[in-house]
């Protein structure tokens, strides 16, 4: 038995409030499985929903308000259309993020070679700024126990949050990224990639964040203008021929194996296979070709180092360049200099950071008068880890890629093609999704050199020197995932082999947050785990995601599908745009205007604030607005005293009976072309289209149609039949349509006169509305009437008379066939109107007239 047959009418309060209703119904409908799904069902019955899951290394804010808003107002409209709605929520809890809130909470650093302290206890107050720049150093184990724990803290703030917006979840679906499931489904993807060559490892230049301490992907990038400086080096070519390349990173110059220019420009042709000198250190480096050297750019010839930038990493590939790293994982230039560099020069460099290194050469450039000129400031863009804070390096690391078409024509053609199978809200976010998939460089770099994650699921061979075998890793079976190789052993071996001659070792890194987020249909849907709940939800009905994310989660979601099921994880994909401040500025906590949802929630009630989320279109940026929220607010309130109004009138017992009369009929015939409006914007997920018409068509509703039957509602007899069936009719059915919008307001007015939750009652339709009208019904007629009664009110208004003053004549003219229509609600008009006599004078004007007479 569902709750619909269970929860009982609670009756028409005195005095009916927002306040406190977030408490009461949240409750209700967790007690009662208001939005549980229904396993049994059959696959066509049911509407699968990929929800993202937030990450807990901070605060919710008033952008996933919006964008996890618009998902919800889907998941109810659907549901009360009759499908099961399979809606999980999770928790994005492993990665980057996490360890660094837990560094900065607890001033604890991980020391993987240390060992485990069961007794160790985190602080119990709050660190300051002297604690987290002198860290506690502490184990793997006792880090990755304290991310845990405060995982578990910040999921419970944000359970709290989601609960009060109301969000129609199936909590007994609530996951987390780096619980058991999780893990599980991560690895065994992963060990399935590898065994099919989508996965392999290789020792490449790699992003490297200094301050997080591991490579980071392509997706995760983002440039950030920042002050620089071009500096012009002198390199020295045969017979005394001087070079001059601009740079912005001369500390590089040790690092330099190449100078390249373009093909096509002649001012360097005749040096094209020659060799020139580098600046102090005086190495022979070549002079090459390359098209995607710039002529315009600087002198028209470039400084090759490995490596500066990613345009480096493309020549030294191309072009078969030698290798001189000098910028270790630790952001400093190296202790010894690479191979052919003298170490005279390069000693004043060595173990410098960056911008020291960079002070040190330019001292060194001007002393050997290599340095033509001063400095000329700029501003450029530099590129930066997406949450990091420091300019990234690019080093040579051996790391975990996945294939995802960067280097693949066919499979990037095939992950095209999945694009252009997806159904995207709005269609142009295709382009930018195609735009990323063209322009990639490399495959997926998904391993991570940090702690908090789940492990790479592999181990490796020592030999009898104690080197690993990379090239054959030994990998688990399937039944024994999840595993941590820094705990378990490999199959065949024991604990006592571990890191010695002869016996294994484990991969010590992590895989990248996304890799396993990408896999959030596998692990919710029960992949490989509960095959019956699998068939009933893969592939998904939607996946609701913000736009900027569709490089990285939409895009490595598609992959993961395509590679492991050669198919779309889902059929729908709905993009939210960004939440600005008054000025129009996305908000970011770096920018400090950022808005915070529970004391708006607290304040002006979760309906308003979903009112405002709601005004917003899928793909459009929407300010925030305390105004909008505040109207939101006066609607759901509104819809508290209308409905009290109307259930006061007795429209309770008049539900299902027939509307006879003219004015009725017409009000039921626009409320009919509402629904019809409100299913199809629905249906294309313009939920914000839905939401204008029901809402305008419900202040004309209580502004007008209330205003103008009431009277004969009041009454006795057929007339006042007909007012109360229609009441009720148009209540049901405009508390049916707000419900996705307002689920607090509309459970409430429900709950008083009818059984079980609007929330699982039928969406209304047209064939519902009809059915109430006995006869026609002219939309028309309803507008007319209103105009009547609108220009007996502004007579009242102008002459400062109350709204109940009596209007001994009143005159109505205009066009013969419209004032015989008006003839069909005239008792009406008088009435509403309080109007003695109305005399109609037909033809005396071109439209329709009403002169009062005090």
């Amino acid at each position: 038995m569902t709750d619909t047959a269970r929860t009982a009418r609670t009756g028409v309060p005195e005095r009916p409030t927002l306040d406190g209703l977030e408490e009461t119904w949240s409750r209700r409908w967790q007690e009662e499985g208001t939005y549980a799904f229904d396993r049994t069902r059959q696959r066509s019955d049911v509407y699968a929903i990929d929800t993202p899951p937030p990450t807990v290394s901070g605060e919710l804010h008033m952008g996933h308000v919006f964008s996890y808003t618009h998902t919800d107002l889907i998941a109810r409209f659907q549901r009360m259309r009759g499908r099961t709605v399979f809606y999980p929520i999770g928790w994005d809890d492993n990665g980057l993020p996490t360890e660094r809130r837990v560094q900065n909470v607890y001033g604890v650093r991980c020391y993987p070679s240390l060992p485990y302290d069961p007794d160790w206890a985190p602080p119990s107050e709050p660190v300051d700024d002297a604690a987290r720049k002198n860290p506690t150093p502490i184990s793997r184990r006792n880090f990755i126990e304290l991310c845990e724990r405060l995982t578990v803290a910040d999921e419970q703030v944000f359970e709290a949050l989601w609960r009060r917006l109301g969000l129609s979840v199936d909590w007994s679906l609530m996951y987390t990224t780096i619980g058991p499931v999780a893990r599980a489904t991560s690895q065994r993807a992963f060990l399935r990639n590898l065994s099919r060559g989508e996965a392999y490892q290789a020792e490449a230049p790699t992003l490297w964040d200094v301050g997080f301490a591991t490579a980071v992907a392509q997706a995760e990038l983002e440039d950030r203008e920042r002050p620089g400086a071009y500096h012009r080096l002198r390199f020295h070519a045969p017979g005394g021929r001087e070079v001059l390349i601009d740079t912005t990173r001369p500390e590089l110059l040790p690092a330099c194996v190449a100078l390249v220019c373009h093909p096509d420009d002649e001012r360097y042709a005749d040096l094209v296979g020659t060799t020139v000198r580098t600046p102090v250190f005086g190495v022979e480096v070549p002079v090459r070709a390359h098209p995607l050297a710039d002529p315009a750019k600087g002198t028209g010839i470039a400084m090759v180092c490995t490596f500066g930038d990613l345009t480096d990493v493309t020549w030294w590939r191309d072009l078969d360049l030698d290798t001189r790293v000098v910028i270790g994982r630790d952001g400093r230039l190296a202790p010894e200099p690479p191979a052919g560099v003298p170490p005279r020069p390069y000693a004043a460099l060595a173990g410098q950071p960056v911008n020291g290194a960079r002070r040190t050469i330019v001292e060194q450039l001007t002393e050997a008068d290599d340095l033509v000129g001063e400095p000329r400031p700029i501003s450029h863009p530099v590129k930066f880890y997406e949450r990091g804070d420091r300019p990234l390096e690019i080093v040579s690391t051996r790391q975990w890629y996945l294939r995802n078409g960067g280097r693949d024509t066919d499979l990037r053609e095939e992950l095209l093609a999945r694009g252009r199978e997806l159904r995207w809200v709005p269609a142009h976010m295709r382009h930018r999704y195609e735009h990323w998939v063209g322009g990639l460089t490399g495959d997926w770099l998904v391993s991570r050199q940090r702690y908090f994650g789940v492990p790479v699921p592999v181990w490796y061979r020592l030999d009898d020197a104690g080197e690993p075998d990379w090239t054959q890793p030994l990998t688990p079976a399937e039944s024994a995932l999840p595993i941590d190789p820094s705990e378990d052993t490999p199959p065949g071996y024991d604990e006592s082999q571990r890191g010695v001659p002869g016996g294994f070792v484990g991969d010590p890194d992590v895989l990248d947050t996304w890799a396993t987020s990408s896999l959030t249909p596998q692990i919710v849907g029960g992949w490989e785990r509960d095959p019956d709940l699998y068939r009933r939800v893969f592939p998904m009905d939607l996946r609701p995601q913000g736009h900027d994310i569709i490089r990285t989660w939409l895009f490595a979601t598609v992959v993961r599908s395509h590679l492991e099921h050669g198919e779309l994880p889902w059929r729908t994909a709905e993009l939210s745009g960004w939440i600005l401040d008054p000025d129009r500025k996305k908000m970011s906590k770096s920018k400090g205007n950022v808005v915070t949802p529970m004391a708006l929630l607290e304040q002006h009630g979760s309906d308003a604030v979903r009112y405002w989320s709601a005004s917003g279109k899928p793909g459009t940026d929407l300010a925030y607005d305390p105004a909008q929220i505040r109207i939101g607010r006066r609607l759901a309130t509104k819809l508290l005293n209308a409905s009290k109004f109307a259930l006061g009138l007795g429209a309770a017992d008049a539900l299902r009976a027939p509307a006879t009369e003219p004015l009725d009929r017409a009000m039921l015939a626009e409320l009919s072309e509402v629904v019809a409006t409100a299913t199809t914007a629905f249906e294309g997920y313009d939920h914000t289209a839905a939401l204008q018409a029901t809402e305008s068509f419900f202040w004309r509703f209580c502004d007008d149609y209330i205003e103008l039957v009431k009277e004969r509602a009041y009454g006795s007899g057929a007339g006042a039949d007909s007012a109360r069936a229609a009441l009720a009719t148009a209540l049901s059915v405009q508390l049916r349509l707000f419900a996705p919008v307002l689920p607090y307001a509309t459970e409430e007015v429900w709950s008083w006169w009818r059984y079980g939750s609007v929330h699982r009652a039928p969406w209304p339709t047209t064939y519902e509305v009809g059915r109430a009208i006995q006869g026609d019904g002219d939309p028309h007629l309803l507008r007319l009437a209103a105009d009547a009664l609108g220009q007996v009110r502004r007579a009242k208004s102008e002459r400062k008379l109350s709204m109940k003053a009596e209007v001994p004549l009143a005159e109505a003219l205009g066009p013969a066939a419209l004032l015989d229509q008006l003839t069909l609600v005239i008792d009406d008009l008088r009435a509403a109107g309080r109007i003695g006599k109305l005399d109609l004078l037909p033809d005396r004007t071109p439209e329709l007239v009403i002169a009062c007479a005090f």
